[in-house]
This record gives C-alpha cells, sequence and structure tokens, in this order.
C-alpha cells in the first residue's frame, strides 16, 4: 500500500523531468580527481517524454483526434479501508517522545486522510465519459476492463494488463497537443498532421500505439522518445 497512485498526484513539468535529489558535492581537492558517486534507479522516477505523431488522411485523423480525448483518469477502485490503516500505522509508528499525536491523534488523522482521498478520487472518477480535456488519453481509446480496474493500480495483474496493452504502468502524463508538428516528409493534398507530447513514468507506451496503429490502419503513427529540454 506504500505505493498506491491517485490521479491528482503531481505530474513533472512539461518540459524538465522532476530533479534527481542528490547529495551536495564534496570539497574539491588537490590532485587526482574523485570519481562522481553513481546515481541510483531508486532516487527518483526515471521520467521518459515522448512525441507522437499521427498521420495521414485528415477525416481519418480528425477522427482519431476526437477518439483520443478524455478525461486523462484512469478511474481505479481505491482500498480505502487500507489506505486508512496504512496512514494510521505510519502515524503511530513515530516513537512516543517524538510523536507529537496521541494514538487516538493518529486515528483521527487517519480517517481525515482517507475522507480527503475518497473525495478528489470521487471528483477524478465523475470526469471519466465526460470530460474531454486531455487530448491523448489512453483509457479513452484502450479502456481499463472493469474486473482490472476492481484491483487497484499496484495489484500485480493490474500492471501487467497495463504492460501488455499499453506498455506502461501507469497513465500518461502532462499531455499536450503540439501545434507545429510535421510528418517530416511531404504529404499528399488532404492529409493532416496531429502531434502529441506527454511524459511517462519509465516506459515508452509502444504497446498502446502498435494497437491503436492496428485500429486506425489508415493512419501512420510515429513514437519517439525525446529530450526533455
Amino acid at each position: 500500500m506504500t505505493d498506491f497512485r491517485t490521479p491528482w498526484e503531481p505530474d513533472p513539468s512539461p518540459t524538465v523531468p522532476p530533479p534527481v535529489a542528490l547529495e551536495p558535492p564534496p570539497p574539491k581537492r588537490r590532485g587526482r580527481r574523485p570519481r562522481p558517486a553513481p546515481v541510483t534507479a531508486t532516487t527518483a522516477p526515471a521520467w521518459l517524454y515522448h512525441h507522437l505523431t499521427v498521420s495521414g488522411p485528415a477525416a481519418e485523423a480528425f477522427d482519431f483526434a476526437a477518439a483520443a480525448r478524455g478525461a486523462g483518469v484512469i478511474p481505479w477502485r481505491l482500498d480505502f479501508a487500507g489506505i486508512e490503516e496504512e496512514v494510521f500505522a505510519l502515524a503511530v509508528a513515530q516513537p512516543a517522545a517524538q510523536r507529537r499525536l496521541t494514538v487516538d491523534g493518529c486515528h483521527i488523522l487517519a480517517r481525515q486522510f482517507r475522507a480527503g482521498v475518497e473525495l478528489r478520487q470521487a471528483r477524478a472518477v465523475a470526469l471519466v465519459g465526460r470530460s474531454r480535456a486531455c487530448s491523448f488519453d489512453l483509457h479513452a481509446l484502450l479502456p481499463v476492463p472493469a474486473h482490472i480496474l476492481a484491483l487497484g493500480p499496484t495489484d500485480p495483474t493490474a500492471l501487467s494488463w497495463l504492460r501488455d496493452h499499453w506498455g506502461t504502468e501507469d497513465g500518461l502524463r502532462q499531455v499536450v497537443l503540439r501545434p507545429r508538428a510535421t510528418a517530416g516528409r511531404r504529404l499528399p493534398a488532404g492529409y493532416a498532421v496531429i502531434g502529441y507530447g506527454f511524459f511517462t513514468s519509465g516506459d515508452t507506451p509502444q504497446a498502446a500505439v502498435t494497437r491503436l496503429a492496428a485500429r486506425w490502419a489508415g493512419l501512420r503513427f510515429a513514437l519517439r522518445p525525446r529530450p526533455s529540454d
């Protein structure tokens, strides 16, 4: 439960991935330059920025763009009781001499935290099927089945489904339309180009794009990881 995710978690910057927390460098010394300490994969999520370019006959491209719009929310069913229990356990585990809350206070804190999560989750889920704020929503195009949503976002079976069908274990972040996208070649008259930019948490959603390309056979899909700057 320590890694449960909610739809409102802060997204990475649209231009710069979240910074990696590093120890301050040691003072300079004369002589041989010391080797820098390696940065491990656990210091921060490996945010990857991508460009997806969709091109083809204008009518079909615009139909795809309309179908791709959605809320940008995966309506997971969260274990609210488990969240409350975890928050209480974390709060009460502090040494009594350092803990500012009584045991009853820890229970109150956990219940308040749970109530906040329930409220925000309900608001987010209510947007699914109604909001079209996200220009490229994988759940709108390749919906997560209800029996998978019921497992929650950290269940191994749910993560396996996402890897197989989307190629990434989480939704896309900071999705934007790229207004000056090009196909990299001269297109015939009546063709259109639609460009998207987005972050993923460590994976490239090639599986999703492959499925979409098979469904929208008249369009060309080009997915490329890009430098974040």
